[in-house]
């Protein structure tokens, strides 16, 4: 094990060392180049075919490597080193975008082939987040790691602010340029993730057997801390999807423009990455499992809140407001999963995890656009609001560990 000087989880400063600055820095520049692929891809896609068919498949692109390959990734997490597959993946992402780049400055690359490569740079996305996510907790102390998860949920959240501002600004100098650029940022991730050190011993790997493949399913359900936050998270997503409706809300009932969407489509993100940054330097302690409980219903009454809103300000407002609640959530879930979560197994629980997350964000959209057309908008982001409450009061009755859960140590040993 490599010697570092353990930190004062009681500290003042946010930032615990070198190596978790490191990866924060590889996971922004490999977030920031994904986000950018995806506004340019879609751009393309539709400036090629003009079919908004072809911009549901860019999104089932992105969407079935993750659900296909989620146990295989796990286990892969587990079974090899997770440095090294993180920086393999990140490698085959940027060859994809420098692909991209080649083929659309070269005009030779159409609409079936920039889904293809998507859909490549999906797979290896697959196997790179559980990787980094089973990967973090061995580069900080057990104590520190909930102002690591906060600090990574802000650099996060920031990136996904910036990409796709930048992909749209650079997009008018043409494809070719987004791709190139994000894929420079996903080498800058491997150099970053290259410089990593500091990471603390990992046990001995468990032999390769197929059900080895499976154990992160049962893990999770022997866990009812871990259940619960994981299940809590999905429906609540899933049901509370205000974002999927903003572009109507923009046109049609704060009548702002696109301006103005653009300002809504940021207001979660602003209000979540203010609150990781304060969580990131007063960490969560006590009571976290009521703490999430009342974020979830904060997150509810806020969408409710813009649900029923007239006014440009007071919906900025409550989008604010529930990006502040959501990532409270985030946070102790995240914290809850991996410290409760044996080393051996973070692969596996981190994938499942990750499918639980893509199927509520891509359902959710889904699940209100629908209830829009049955019941107009309006009424899908009240009901969504008021399903996310009730979803949070079912949740504190059917996991009674989960609500009287004190510290982020509840759900077991870290091993």
């Amino acid at each position: 094990m490599i010697a570092r000087p353990r930190a004062d989880p009681a500290a003042g400063s946010p930032f615990p060392g070198r190596p978790l600055t490191l990866f924060l820095c590889a996971r922004v520049a490999s977030i920031l180049a994904y986000s950018m692929i995806a506004v340019a891809v879609g751009w393309q896609i539709y400036a090629l075919t003009g079919s908004a068919f072809f911009l549901g498949l860019v999104g089932l692109a992105q969407f079935l490597p993750q659900f296909l390959l989620t146990l295989v990734v796990g286990f892969a997490a587990d079974r090899f080193d997770r440095k090294t597959l993180a920086r393999l993946c990140q490698g085959l992402e940027a060859a994809g975008a420098l692909l991209l780049a080649l083929g659309s400055r070269g005009g030779w690359i159409g609409s079936h082939g920039i889904l293809a490569v998507v859909f490549l740079i999906g797979a290896a996305r697959a196997f790179e987040g559980p990787a980094m996510q089973a990967l973090m907790p061995r580069l900080v102390e057990t104590p520190l790691f909930p102002r690591a998860a906060a600090l990574s949920a802000a650099s996060i959240e920031g990136a996904f602010i910036v990409g796709p501002a930048l992909g749209g600004f650079l997009y008018a100098a043409g494809p070719s340029m987004v791709y190139l650029l994000a894929g420079v940022l996903t080498l800058a991730a491997v150099a970053f993730l290259s410089a990593v050190g500091g990471i603390r011993a990992l046990p001995d790997r468990e032999p390769i057997r197929l059900s080895a493949i499976f154990d992160g399913l049962g893990f999770i359900r022997r866990r009812p801390v871990i259940f619960g936050a994981i299940s809590l998270d999905m429906f609540a997503v899933l049901l509370g999807g205000a974002t999927a409706l903003l572009p109507i809300y923009a046109k049609t009932i704060l009548n702002v423009g696109p301006g103005g969407l653009g300002l809504l489509r940021g207001a979660p993100s602003l209000g979540a990455v203010a609150m990781s940054l304060f969580l990131a330097r007063r960490p969560l302690r006590r009571r976290v499992g009521r703490t999430m409980f009342t974020a979830v219903i904060v997150f509810g009454l806020g969408t409710i809140g813009f649900a029923v809103s007239r006014s440009f300000a007071l919906s900025l407002a409550m989008l604010v407001l529930l990006g502040s609640a959501d990532v409270i959530s985030v946070v102790i879930r995240a914290s809850l999963v991996q410290m409760g979560t044996p080393d051996a197994m973070r692969g596996r629980v981190s994938a499942v995890n990750s499918l639980f997350i893509g199927t509520s964000n891509q359902l959710g959209q889904f699940e209100s656009g629908l209830t829009a057309a049955w019941l107009g908008t309006v009424p899908a982001v009240w009901l969504g609001g008021v399903g996310t409450i009730l979803v949070a009061l079912l949740w504190m009755r059917f996991f009674p560990p989960l609500r009287n859960a004190d510290t982020l140590e509840a759900a077991g040993p870290d091993v």
